[in-house]
């Protein structure tokens, strides 16, 4: 019989405790990871925003500036900062969508692909230190459990 924690990670109850709240297990997972990603990023002159605005072009290019800010989960005055900053690197294009000319659509330039291949093969040890000891079973529930939170929070 599993032992029911939830109780513990109630902020309003007072059985509360911090170990067991599973926002600042995500946070403290999430800071860690960022500290450690950061480092490996700088080596190949790239920061954290632009690399999840390459690693979501990489998917699908060109993208929104609005859709890609969702995606990358930074608001939108930022995100605009970032990709005029990677632009000015020569990382991304910026044109009118096609579909709608007042929306800005970003794309990826063969700068920003080399880039990205490269951000890969610096993140790739990371990811696979990170999943060790992880069964397929064990990670295919985490992105579920994961998913879950956030459908949760809508």
């Amino acid at each position: 019989m599993v032992k029911d924690r939830r109780p513990y990670g109630d902020p309003g109850s007072d059985l509360f405790q911090v170990e067991a709240y599973p926002f600042y297990l995500l946070n403290r997972a999430v800071s860690r990871y960022n500290v450690v990603i950061e480092a490996e990023l700088r080596s190949i002159d790239i920061d954290i925003p632009s690399w999840r605005v390459l690693m979501i072009l990489g998917e699908q290019s060109p993208l929104a500036v609005g859709q890609v800010a969702r995606s990358a989960v930074i608001n939108l005055s930022t995100m605009m900062r970032v990709i005029e900053r990677m632009e000015k690197a020569g990382l991304v294009s910026t044109q009118p969508a096609e579909e709608d000319r007042r929306v800005t659509a970003i794309s990826l330039t063969e700068a920003g692909r080399a880039k990205l291949v490269a951000a890969r093969e610096a993140t790739a040890p990371i990811y696979r230190k990170l999943i060790r000891g992880f069964s397929a079973g064990d990670f295919s529930r985490l992105l579920t459990l994961l998913n879950r939170l956030h459908d949760n929070l809508a």
